[in-house]
């Protein structure tokens, strides 16, 4: 296809596939073996419900919210005045390899990252970005009251930039989690961190936008991202810390700021993804991820030569299959290179990325129906979904 090279996979290695699907591949009509044919015009999907996690315990409930006068906040303070004591500092020290000028051989040097979190549970738990601590040989967290504690890690996930660290303090003020689905652009928003060693500073802004992906993040290109933007003031050092909204309720954890001189152009990770991961981040330390075991292009790539080869409507969204590895489970459900998922387990499919995200979270060993259109002709095809092949899980 004439679209992007650049292929994504869901799951499994790699495949080399032609860009144009063969008539040998997926130029027939005929749907898989014990598909449900469905009529061409049902495209439309009524999204599953989403069962809420479940959470280690429960955070207290919200602080009050800031006195408004219509949509305007007379003074972020009361809302500071609360939250500030849940942030924390976060100093870790790593060792870092590099070459000598003068013999070329390997040295090593001690290294200091500053970051940010904040108490998530009051027995010592605490929320930050992966990449604040991944390689850290010694992690020190300091409260908003000067005492200091030993941070260890408890889990973490490279590919949306989670961290879990614990230390051994009790009946902390924990932040409470919200709901960071019904933020809406243009709602006010508070950060908290410690950008450049300034330790506790605040800014506010509004959220600026919503679903900013990889492509517009500087983070690792092979992540799982649906950024919140913000204009809040972010910078290096408020990574892991909170964005909160006016009720005092995490919505998002600041990571990454815009380079390029931008200025008022910070990303966070919304609250709502931190949550779905979190119980498999404290029970096994990091996060197994199922898989369909395809490569997918999302179809707004697709040139119009395409789309009338794959007899898709100009309003068809969702994500092509551009390969299916083999013996995998999308293999084995029947599903062919050139086949467009537009629907997984009930949730219409709007770009490839939301579909990457589903299939990695939906279980393994876990049955789904997918609903996928093949040359024209649409039908649903239950397919048990994988594993992932992941990197080795990180040590506790």
């Amino acid at each position: 296809m004439r679209a992007a090279r650049a292929l994504l996979c869901v799951a499994g290695a790699t495949l080399a596939v032609a860009c144009r699907p063969s008539q040998g591949s997926s130029g027939g009509s005929d749907i898989p073996p014990g598909a449900t044919p469905v009529a061409t015009s049902a495209l439309t999907v009524a999204p599953a419900p989403t069962p809420a996690p479940t959470m280690p315990s429960a955070p207290p409930s919200a602080p009050p919210a800031v006195q408004l006068v219509g949509t305007t906040p007379l003074s972020f303070a009361p809302l500071v005045q609360v939250a500030d004591p849940a942030v924390v500092f976060i100093s870790v020290l790593s060792t870092e390899m590099e070459e000598s000028p003068f013999t070329h051989r390997p040295l090593q040097r001690q290294a200091q990252a500053l970051g940010t979190g904040f108490v998530f549970d009051k027995n010592g738990i605490i929320l930050t970005n992966n990449h604040v601590i991944e390689g850290a040989q010694e992690i020190q967290v300091q409260m908003s009251d000067g005492r200091r504690f030993p941070g260890r890690p408890v889990g973490a996930d490279k590919t949306t930039d989670i961290g879990v660290i614990r230390i051994d303090a009790k009946d902390l003020h924990p932040l409470p989690l919200g709901d960071s689905d019904v933020l809406e652009v243009g709602d006010w928003v508070v950060a908290i961190g410690n950008p450049f060693g300034l330790s506790h500073t605040v800014s506010a802004g509004i959220l600026s936008a919503k679903g900013r992906t990889r492509d517009d993040v500087p983070l690792d290109p092979s992540g799982y991202y649906n950024f919140l933007q913000t204009d809040a003031s972010i910078n290096p050092g408020n990574s892991g810390g909170p964005l909160l909204n006016l009720k005092g309720e995490v919505i998002g954890i600041n990571s990454a700021v815009r380079g390029g001189g931008a200025q008022g152009i910070g990303f966070a990770i919304p609250i709502n993804m931190v949550k779905q991961l979190l119980p498999m981040l404290l029970r096994d330390g990091h996060v197994t991820r199922s898989a369909l075991g395809v490569q997918l292009l999302d179809v707004r790539k697709l040139s119009p030569e395409d789309r009338q080869q794959l007899q898709l409507r100009e309003d068809t969204t969702g994500a092509v299959l551009m390969g299916v590895a083999p013996g995998g489970p999308a293999d084995k459900a029947g599903l062919r290179p050139g086949d467009v998922i537009v629907a997984f387990d009930g949730t219409p499919i709007e770009r490839f990325a939301q579909l990457q995200w589903l299939a990695s979270t939906a279980g393994v060993g876990r049955t789904v129906m997918v609903r996928a259109l093949r040359q024209g002709k649409v039908f649903d095809q239950k397919v048990t979904l994988g594993v992932l092949p992941e990197q080795s899980p990180p040590p506790r």
